[in-house]
């Protein structure tokens, strides 16, 4: 996707601040803007729309309305910069918590839109790039600790070497086309069923 293909939502109660977003988006080569005025019902758009960046923008936003927001912010998996005129430091830890990428105070000029957006795109690839790094180092832990007690059942069970059984495991799942893992995960099932 092209920088340029971006479907932008843009979520703002305030039509002439949201008109500055839009015009510094469009400036910019942003032709997929969406604007709405109204943050409830704003799930099932963002379901409808898929967007690919989410703006928000608040002039005074109160307690309720936050939480609103951050409750959303959490489930949708998507860049989201937001706009707000003040805050506080718990409103700014309660946002990054929720995972906008980019909270900005005080800082709605139409020049500024753009590098905010950027910033909230590369933010937000880079965290997701170290959450999926996260979960795939968890996975291969997770797998090596079942090919380990795969291992120790074959050893018990068959009286095999370590190097026995994992040699079986490897083979096995070489025959089978599936992973190590896999057929671990059997073994430590069918283990189950049969020591009880």
């Amino acid at each position: 996707m092209t920088h340029f293909d971006l479907t932008i939502l843009v979520i703002d109660e305030n039509a002439i601040r949201a008109s500055i977003i839009e015009e510094g988006l469009r400036e910019a080569g942003h032709g997929k803007v969406t604007v709405i005025h109204e943050v409830h019902g704003v799930a099932r758009i963002i379901e409808t729309l898929q967007p690919d960046v989410i703006v928000i923008d608040i002039e005074n936003p109160n307690r309720d309305m936050m939480e609103h927001l951050f409750q959303l912010t959490r489930t949708v998996g998507r860049p989201i910069a937001m706009f707000v005129d003040r805050s506080d430091s718990a409103a700014i830890e309660a946002a990054v918590e929720a995972g906008v990428s980019a909270y900005i105070v005080d800082g709605l000029r139409k020049e500024r839109v753009k590098p905010i957006l950027d910033m909230a795109v590369s933010r937000f690839k880079a965290f997701s790039r170290l959450q999926r790094e996260l979960a795939d180092a968890k996975s291969a832990l997770e797998e090596r600790k079942l090919v380990e007690r795969a291992k120790g059942i074959l050893m018990k069970m068959r009286g095999f070497s370590e190097e026995e059984a994992f040699t079986l495991l490897r083979q096995t799942a070489m025959n089978e086309k599936k992973k190590i893992a896999e057929i671990a995960q059997s073994v430590v099932t069918a283990a189950g069923l049969l020591i009880r």
